[in-house]
């Protein structure tokens, strides 16, 4: 009799990924709710509420749950990963993940790594003079605009090519998947080359639901959905559920998975220069709408419904009921065990997070763009004779060829 596979996750693993995930998921709630008593350590009472609510929940635990499982494997494989959000206007996982690796803090030092840089996080997000609520371009470890929906792949295809130590995972939202532009670049990859390029790791987030309405994806069988991504030309893995334990552990396998199936086509076509193309793994991963959130609120579904996508409690300044039900909400990740009296992550969950220029969100991919700003543009006061030539970019960057041009 065959004994049952030994999960990758030890129990201490497993516990210290989960608390990691709750952060984001605290931090995420946070950014929309309020704009004081950031640590709850006091009841929360309405004048900690921001008075307009403006954000969308609904996507940010399946993203950060993603990332979370990416730095293990950065950790563990030195690897070089860019994290792309698709789904619509989901900047609270980007930024919570950015503030706990420490670079939001270090590109915006008024927002610390402590609980007076948390309370200015939660401030800014969503107001006038502050943090979008979708990846503007000062999103440290973004180079898509999550605002207009359709783009995520493109944009990672684009920056794959002539990166060839580059993985480039990319959650794409299923609503955002029914776009023209988006249901287009699932092509892309028959234009990646395993010899000279990066690669893309696609993760179809299968939250069910869009704005207010169901996602088609969602909603077809899984053979269907298994045949028309190998139609398409990858090898889909499917992580799907919902006790937070048994998706950690999947996750985890899926992921190892994935990332020795990349090795393996990018060892085989650069050992012998063959640039066939190859069947690219991608990864479905279903979960909730608005996993981990409220269950119900006011008598309506809440949790893996429509009503999780922008801002699940939707009265808690005049509504009693609904203040308690998002205290009790932000108090289910337990955020006394995850920072300290300060306001920091504690040490051993700051040790989950990459160093350096391994930190997803201080990729230098993205960083990167840094270069782009010394360039002088003619406007209405030059001109194409007088204006000067772009400095030279001394960053290094060992996955580009100097040289190399653009597809």
């Amino acid at each position: 009799m065959q004994s049952p596979q030994t999960p990758p996750l030890s129990p201490e693993e497993l516990s210290k990924i989960d608390a990691y995930w709750r952060a984001c998921n605290y931090l995420s709630v946070g950014m929309i709710y309020l704009r004081a008593n950031p640590l709850l350590k006091e009841p929360l009472v309405p004048e900690h509420i921001k008075r307009r609510l403006l954000g969308h929940w609904g996507s940010d635990p399946g993203q950060s749950f993603a990332w979370v499982h990416l730095n293990r494997l950065i950790l563990r494989d030195d690897l070089n990963v860019l994290f792309v959000s698709g789904p619509g206007h989901g900047a609270p996982a980007t930024l919570a993940n950015s503030w706990l690796e420490g670079v939001y803090s270090e590109v915006y030092p008024d927002r610390g790594a402590d609980e007076r840089g948390m309370l200015r996080l939660f401030r800014a997000f969503s107001s006038p003079g502050g943090i979008g609520s979708h990846c503007t371009p000062e999103t440290p470890g973004s180079i898509h605009e999550g605002g207009e929906l359709g783009y995520s792949l493109s944009h990672a295809y684009g920056a794959a090519f002539d990166n060839p130590g580059l993985i480039v995972a990319t959650m794409v939202g299923d609503g955002e998947a029914e776009t023209g532009p988006l249901a287009t670049s699932w092509h892309s990859n028959k234009f990646l080359n395993p010899v000279t390029d990066g690669a893309v790791l696609p993760i179809l987030h299968l939250n069910g639901y869009k704005i207010a309405n169901p996602t088609i994806l969602a909603r077809i069988p899984h053979e269907e959905l298994e045949a028309l991504f190998i139609g398409y030309g990858y090898k889909p893995h499917f992580v799907e559920g919902c006790e937070p334990e048994e998706m950690h552990q999947r996750m985890a396998t899926t992921l190892d998975a994935c990332i020795g199936e990349i090795r393996a086509i990018q060892q085989h076509a650069r050992t012998r220069r063959d640039s066939t193309r190859p069947r690219w793994p991608m990864i479905v991963l279903r979960t909730p709408k608005g996993w981990t959130g409220p269950k119900e609120a006011d008598g309506h579904k809440v949790e893996d419904f429509w009503r999780s996508h922008q801002v699940p409690v939707s009265d808690p300044v005049t509504n009693r009921g609904n203040l308690r039900l998002l205290e009790a909400w932000m108090r289910s990740y337990r955020p006394e065990k995850l920072f300290d009296e300060e306001g920091r992550l504690i040490e051993v969950l700051r040790e989950l997070a990459p160093k350096g220029e391994r930190r997803i969100s201080a990729n230098r991919t993205r960083m990167a763009a840094s270069c782009a700003s010394r360039s002088i543009c003619p406007t209405s006061t030059t001109s194409h004779s007088n204006s000067r030539r772009q400095a030279p970019c001394t960053s290094r960057r060992p996955s580009c060829s100097p040289g190399s041009s653009p597809r």
